[in-house]
């Protein structure tokens, strides 16, 4: 939670404006920031100064590891992340490749659970990833990863949160995750939960334990329409210590992720919080 604040003063502090194209917005920005999750010891990296809402992140990251391509898949987990840049994105809409509403095209889960490789047949590398890690071995490229250039044309959005790299020294899991860009008062805390909650996951799967987190945000900033509620409300909030994440262990493998798992297999406790912050959403 520290950390998190201690970003979003910086950016206050040393942030330059830049005009950004998609949105027609200016932002407050800065390069390169760095948090790390401490799985190992379960302090669940929520937003206290605010509302966060983590079900909707976990029920998103689940969309992704079954590589859903689709908004009403996501709401059906519990989440209505991907309607907006499903269905009101005027570069998607006007897109020939689109197949109707709903359809987000090939992007995020697609990518890491469908490759398209040049002889048309797809690559599973999350699928790769959990075999090797079963077995402990770890290549140095245990790598999931969703930015496909080739295929920028084929998605209504470029992955933000674009690559993870996962690492086994011993019988302990870490991961690095990779963040081109980031919304830092309304995408950073889904960003947060979901680089714990995949870690832990990944480790509770592949029977190892989990270790250290570490995100790494190229590109932080803050949106014109939210930087006072971020300055004048939000960073004047005392945060409460953090909450930790209860994941099902029946939750043992790959096809259980895919196929029966809900939200009802994720507890958060002892979550303490401020009031919530309406920051308003740029598509």
């Amino acid at each position: 939670m520290h950390q998190y604040l201690a970003l979003c003063q910086r950016i206050i502090d040393e942030g330059v404006w830049v005009e950004n194209e998609r949105t027609g917005k200016k932002c407050l920005t800065v390069i390169n920031a760095d948090l790390t999750y401490d799985v190992a010891n379960n302090q669940f990296p929520i937003i206290t100064t605010r509302k966060s809402y983590w079900k909707a992140a976990i029920a998103e990251l689940l969309g992704y590891l079954r590589g859903y391509d689709n908004a009403a898949d996501f709401r059906e987990l519990g989440t209505k992340s991907w309607d907006a840049n499903a269905n009101q994105n005027e570069a998607w809409l006007n897109n020939p490749v689109r197949k109707g509403e709903d359809d987000m095209g090939r992007v995020y889960g697609v990518q890491g659970r469908r490759w398209q490789k040049p002889d048309g047949s797809t690559l599973d590398q999350l699928g790769k990833i959990v075999n090797n890690l079963q077995k402990g071995l770890d290549d140095r490229g245990e790598i999931m990863t969703f930015y496909n250039p080739g295929e920028f044309e084929l998605g209504c959005l470029r992955p933000c949160m674009h690559t993870h790299n996962f690492s086994l020294l011993g019988d302990t899991l870490y991961l690095t995750s990779y963040q081109r860009s980031c919304d830092v008062p309304l995408g950073l805390n889904f960003n947060q939960i979901q680089v714990f909650t995949l870690l832990a996951l990944m480790a509770q799967i592949t029977g190892k334990s989990s270790g250290l987190a570490y995100h790494k945000v190229v590109n932080a900033h803050i949106y014109e329409d939210q930087l006072e509620l971020m300055r004048d409300v939000q960073l004047n909030r005392d945060p409460f210590d953090p909450p930790q994440l209860h994941i099902n262990p029946d939750i043992k493998t790959l096809k259980d992720l895919e196929t029966w798992v809900t939200l009802d297999d994720f507890e958060v406790e002892g979550y303490q919080h401020h009031e919530p912050i309406a920051y308003p959403f740029s598509v």
